[in-house]
């Protein structure tokens, strides 16, 4: 059951990514109030294990934070592209890595109280070395990591973003129960 009634949206910004609409909601037992809401096309991400188990990170600098972070490889879903390709095409240009088999870990929303971005994460564990192919306004490096370093790095702030928590903890997790 919802509470809430969409009345109207407005577009307050479109953008080469994104849109930014203004919905007018009914919410009830309270009236109509404005939401800011963030429209994305969606995005993936994907965890990829070496055949010696460290996971492949990549290091890039995010302006919107004003620091470098170890994230997964990932991007924003183009259109036509289902999430599988898209996480297949982001893997091989942010890291030269490729594979043929990457499963589906999870699905979520990013943060859903402003923002439609609904991420798929993968893994796989069968990646093997090739050419990267960096966007123009890419600088990326390639990190691999050991699975027990990242507690500290997390701990240390090198990784923080959403995504690459939820990869790696979700990762790691099933991993364990799998060798229990």
């Amino acid at each position: 059951m919802s509470d809430h009634r969409l009345s109207w949206s407005d577009y307050a910004f479109e953008g080469r990514l994104i849109k930014v609409r203004v919905d007018t909601v009914e919410i009830e037992g309270v009236g109509l109030r404005e939401r800011e809401i963030v429209e994305h096309p969606g995005a993936v991400a994907i965890v990829p294990v070496l055949e010696d188990g460290r996971i492949v990170l990549v290091r890039q600098y995010r302006p919107a934070v004003g620091r470098a972070l170890l994230e997964v490889p990932a991007g924003t879903v183009e259109p036509g592209e289902s999430a599988l390709d898209t996480a297949l095409r982001e893997l091989a240009e942010e890291t030269g890595y490729r594979t043929e088999d990457a499963k589906e870990l999870v699905r979520f929303f990013v943060s859903p109280g402003w923002c439609t971005e609904e991420l798929v994460l993968f893994v796989a564990d069968d990646v093997r070395p090739g050419e990267r192919s960096l966007e123009d306004d890419e600088n990326i490096q390639v990190v691999p990591v050991d699975p027990d370093e990242i507690p500290s790095l997390i701990q240390a702030g090198e990784i923080g973003d959403a995504k690459t928590l939820v990869g790696l903890t979700t990762y790691l997790g099933l991993r364990l129960r799998s060798d229990s």
